[in-house]
């Protein structure tokens, strides 16, 4: 049973009330910090925060206590998350970068229709678009633990396209602005739906397809409402682990360093785990009875010809945005 927001923040400010006990008490009950995510327990991003939290009891000699609560159970959305942790409804959250460009439009560069073609692409992008993102965590009261990225993005649908035209008045359920703008870009009917009402619009028939990772489209199990993957890679997008700075600066400087230092170690093996989730789950989708399509070379032209332009208009809804990218472009020798 999902738990209310006020149910919610009370559990936030008695885990801070906890962490205001003296660090120098020899025998202090351990400070139970509940990590809020949208995503299942079966989810790779789940399962990196229930191993980032093991590890962070065992470096901290059982002192803290991160409890992760997946599923959404503290009853946030994706797009709240921010905000929960900012203002102390949950110490820790999972949050999904693109979903908060209503309150920090920067966070959505990622989003940018092939900006990035690759995760090695995108750890480029990130030498630049880090600095921004541990400015705007500060902003909103909080700390960047460790970031990591969604796999690739697919177009997930009912029928087999190999052209822009056969894609055209398709409905489909996109997760931020950026998704919505390309869908319509290229003729498509796009809803921006949370992820949590995902399913029941595809049940219902208010959409047709998704546009999403291979990763979400299991945990969606979208076999049994979908026919085909279309691996358009447009996009990507990171979850990003945070603590709530009021909430840290009551744990000792000791057990602080740990962690952070815990979350820079085990980055790298998070980002690997996105890339062999992403495998593992397209052979999952072709067991459930979907097909993998390639994206032919004259339909992705044509694709990046009629977004290309998203990149400028971004630069002028998003100022701040404009440095990183041309500076991302510049190291990729991209114009």
């Amino acid at each position: 049973m999902k738990l209310g927001r006020r149910t919610a923040l009370k559990a936030g400010v008695g885990a801070v009330a906890t962490i205001g006990v003296p660090s120098m008490v020899a025998a202090q009950a351990p400070i139970k910090l509940p990590l809020a995510t949208v995503w299942p327990d079966g989810n790779f991003h789940t399962a990196n925060a229930k191993s980032f939290a093991a590890e962070v009891k065992k470096v901290t000699n059982g002192a803290v206590d991160i409890e992760v609560k997946s599923g959404g159970q503290l009853g946030f959305k994706g797009p709240e998350q921010l905000r929960a942790v900012r203002d102390g409804l949950v110490p820790m959250a999972d949050i999904l970068n693109i979903q908060q460009i209503g309150d920090e439009p920067i966070m959505g560069i990622e989003g940018i229709p092939f900006l990035c073609t690759s995760a090695a692409d995108l750890k480029i992008l990130h030498k630049f678009l880090r600095p921004l993102y541990e400015q705007v965590a500060l902003k909103n009261n909080q700390t960047i633990v460790y970031m990591v990225p969604w796999p690739t993005q697919y177009l997930h649908l009912k029928v087999k396209t190999e052209t822009v035209d056969a894609l055209k008045g398709i409905k489909i359920r996109v997760p931020d602005k950026n998704a919505q703008e390309m869908c319509s870009r290229i003729g498509m009917a796009p809803a921006l739906i949370p992820w949590g009402e995902t399913i029941a619009a595809l049940s219902s028939g208010v959409v047709a397809g998704v546009s999403t990772s291979a990763v979400s489209a299991v945990d969606g199990k979208f076999w049994e409402f979908l026919k085909f993957s279309l691996a358009t890679n447009h996009a990507w997008s990171s979850q990003i682990v945070t603590i709530n700075n009021d909430t840290l600066k009551k744990i000792s400087p000791a057990n602080q360093k740990a962690i952070m230092e815990l979350g820079k170690k085990m980055e790298p093996g998070f980002w690997a785990s996105s890339l062999q989730a992403d495998k593992d789950s397209v052979k999952r989708l072709v067991e459930g009875g979907m097909q993998l399509v390639p994206v032919p070379a004259p339909m992705m032209a044509e694709l990046q010809k009629l977004t290309h332009p998203m990149i400028a208009e971004y630069y002028k809804r998003v100022p701040a945005a404009e440095a990183p990218i041309k500076a991302y472009l510049a190291e990729m020798k991209r114009g």
